[in-house]
């Protein structure tokens, strides 16, 4: 059967546009391979290569980190250390319409001040209160004059309140970013540069911050891997020396487990699960954040932030286009085949 003028013009375009994909997709190619270390052959995997050989055997093997130090700089692993600090909440949902958006591009150019050497993770952790250090924090000591019955009341409702409250749940919040360096003492002077102006950021926006030392980190770290609350952790630095131990096996829980399956754990006699929430929306409210934190339970939300190297943004930009273009082509395809216009159906895809 003849082929119409129509049909004819369709092949001819489809066929440019198969030519434009591959050449894109060459170019990607070539830009990729350049940057690329070439790789030698690839041995084929053996029987126990599933099997890994350098598996924790202990709790304390099973926290990962190698070394924590005074000043708060943590090694992480080879080469990689991490420093954290701790924020506080802003008065964001009660602010004006104008006064959110500051805040919101404050907080962009926060996040965008961190390059692509920088690791960035964001914590948030709603956890059961030691109850002892709880009312002890609520109480209002006597100070002899004619207010003192104002204040016995005061902390009488307190401690009535919170009988009656959310389990004693406290909230906190850091940030934690490392780098990679080649010993401490380069990782200690960009982790301090880093700091300061991570301080500096939160204080343009309006937010309370601190760093935390060696022992505020371990202790952090004590409270995750002993989930009730009611533990402190006793340490000192003077301790290490004399009594050999390091500074995980005075954190670590009574027992540490995980399923075969790598969503649930439990830790002492506590039982948790892990759950990655990757979310595809054209629109995220504002309020997301907040309402998973308003959870009447014990939860830890953590993100994490990378940046992207620009060149390495353009090639993943480049690829997705090829991918584009090719799902676009195999739609003209099917349309040709079917006798439809091929210009519907690269609309419709």
């Amino acid at each position: 059967m003849p082929k119409t003028r129509q049909q004819e013009a369709q092949e001819k375009r489809l066929q440019r546009n198969v030519k434009q994909a591959k050449k894109t997709r060459t170019e990607a190619r070539k830009a990729g391979s350049k940057t690329a270390s070439p790789a030698g052959p690839k041995k084929k995997p053996g029987f126990f290569s599933g099997l890994k050989a350098d598996a924790p055997q202990t709790v304390q093997q099973s926290i990962p980190y190698k070394e924590m130090y005074r000043d708060g700089i943590c090694r992480v692993s080879g080469n990689y250390y991490t420093k954290t600090v701790q924020f506080f909440d802003i008065n964001y949902q009660l602010a004006q319409a104008d006064d959110k958006a500051q805040i919101f591009e404050g907080y962009c150019d926060f996040l965008n001040y961190f390059d692509a050497s920088i690791h960035v993770q964001l914590t948030f952790i709603n956890q059961r209160a030691n109850m002892q250090d709880f009312v002890h924090s609520i109480e209002i000591p006597a100070r002899g004059d004619e207010y003192d019955g104002i204040r016995r009341e005061y902390a009488d409702m307190l401690k009535n309140q919170l009988q009656k409250g959310n389990n004693g749940l406290t909230k906190r919040k850091y940030i934690t970013f490392g780098i990679e360096a080649e010993d401490l003492r380069t990782a200690k002077m960009r982790l301090e540069r880093i700091e300061t102006d991570v301080l500096g950021n939160f204080k343009a926006l309006g937010v309370q911050a601190r760093p935390l030392n060696g022992l505020e980190r371990l202790e952090l770290l004590h409270s995750q891997l002993h989930p009730d609350g009611q533990e402190k952790l006793h340490f000192n630095w003077s301790d290490l020396p004399k009594t050999g131990l390091s500074t995980k096996d005075y954190i670590a829980p009574s027992g540490l487990s995980f399923s075969q399956d790598g969503k649930t754990f439990r830790v002492g006699d506590h039982s948790g699960a892990v759950s990655f929430l990757q979310i595809l929306a054209p629109e995220l409210t504002d309020r997301l954040l907040a309402e998973l934190l308003d959870l009447d339970d014990a939860v830890t939300i953590n993100l994490h932030i990378q940046s992207i190297d620009q060149a390495q943004a353009i090639k993943n930009i480049k690829r997705k286009m090829s991918d584009l273009q090719k799902m676009t082509i195999e739609e003209q395809k099917k349309a040709v085949r079917s006798g439809y216009d091929m210009d519907i159906s690269a609309t419709r895809s």
